[in-house]
């Protein structure tokens, strides 16, 4: 018996993140369908205790020497398809057009802080160049404008699959343990990056706090600028109220015992994190990024705030002291992650893409 496909997952982290987390579901999903090969340019494979048991999933962290090395390893390692993943993945991309007859599908999901403020044109040059005889998969409408438009790729090789959620693992209910005190619960959850601006909902929260707004700040997430973003909340005064979680086991449970979600990021597409608030029958304070807008119900839609640090205050203040206003959005917001955005559509949307490229 042949063995099942083997499919070359390039991520320039395997940290716990939005692509990194659809990759996981979707091969817990399909469990033995394909076998699967992670590279993880980093070194950092955190993502893997997102993997079931029992998976045909080979992790190898950092392999060193770029399009040369990567050229290299391709022709060893034969896959049937080459999946990568957003920009630091592009020396396999090019790679892959030295290997004659290897299908290559691309997945965008958004920018780093080097792009939150517009695109380098080198790179726009390169995805122009290089993406053009290979799949490309966009999560948001935002980012498929911006594929035809920008990067002006043939449109037949482009595909908008949006992001779902597991709603039986996210769902209100009992909440999960967080550490006590006065008012409720506002949280977030994100990598500790420059792009996702966790020192503006520090300040959003210093300020809301000085008009005498008592609340609880979780902070769930690991990265580089942690130890910056505990100095910046202890000098804000926040240190009594503001609890740096690191990486949680279980976000589902930790999501159940928010009252109300921030996001307050410079730049997303269409953040698995909000999908999960929502999910979870939360109120969502959300700076106005990437299909943000779109993603939430309708009710939800005037908390969205501009780049601003008294911006995300004035969308955070109203949900923060109306019980009834959070519970209400937070009730629409489960309803249409109900409605839109069930995880089974994107995992047989995906997987269909993989069986196609296969299948050439």
């Amino acid at each position: 018996m042949r063995p099942p496909p083997l499919l070359l997952h390039v991520f320039p982290s395997f940290a716990v993140g939005g692509a990194q987390v659809r990759f996981a579901a979707l091969a817990n999903r399909f469990g033995r369908r394909w076998r699967h090969l992670v590279v993880a340019l980093d070194g950092d494979l955190a993502c893997a205790q997102r993997l079931a048991p029992g998976l045909s999933c080979q992790l190898i962290a950092a392999p060193a020497g770029g399009i040369a090395a990567a050229w290299g390893l391709l022709r060893q390692w034969r896959p049937a398809l080459l999946l990568t993943n957003n920009w630091g993945s592009f020396d396999w991309a090019i790679a892959a057009r030295g290997v004659p007859g290897l299908a290559h599908l691309h997945a965008e999901d958004g920018f780093g802080s080097e792009e939150s403020a517009g695109q380098l044109r080198r790179r726009v040059l390169a995805r122009r160049l290089l993406l053009r005889r290979s799949v490309t998969v966009l999560p948001s409408t935002t980012l498929l404008r911006m594929a035809r438009e920008v990067w002006r790729l043939p449109p037949g090789g482009l595909r908008l699959v949006p992001n779902g959620v597991d709603l039986q693992r996210f769902r209100p209910g009992p909440a999960g343990a967080l550490p006590p005190g006065e008012g409720p619960w506002l949280g977030t959850a994100a990598a500790l990056r420059p792009e996702k601006n966790i020192g503006r909902l520090l300040r959003a929260a210093a300020l809301l706090r000085g008009q005498g707004l008592a609340f609880r700040l979780a902070i769930m997430g690991e990265g580089p600028q942690r130890p910056a973003l505990e100095a910046l909340a202890q000098n804000l005064g926040l240190a009594d109220c503001t609890h740096f979680l690191g990486h949680v086991a279980d976000p589902a449970a930790s999501c159940r015992a928010l009252d109300v979600f921030a996001l307050s990021s410079d730049t997303e597409q269409m953040p698995f994190a909000v999908l999960e608030a929502m999910a979870s029958g939360l109120a969502v304070a959300s700076t106005d990024v990437g299909d943000v807008a779109a993603m939430l119900s309708a009710e939800n839609r005037p908390y969205l705030a501009a780049l601003d640090d008294r911006a995300l205050a004035d969308a955070l203040r109203p949900l923060l002291r109306d019980a009834a206003l959070r519970a209400a959005i937070g009730r629409a917001n489960r309803a249409r992650a109900e409605q839109v955005f069930d995880e089974e559509a994107m995992f047989q949307a995906h997987a269909g893409l993989i069986n196609g490229l296969l299948a050439t």
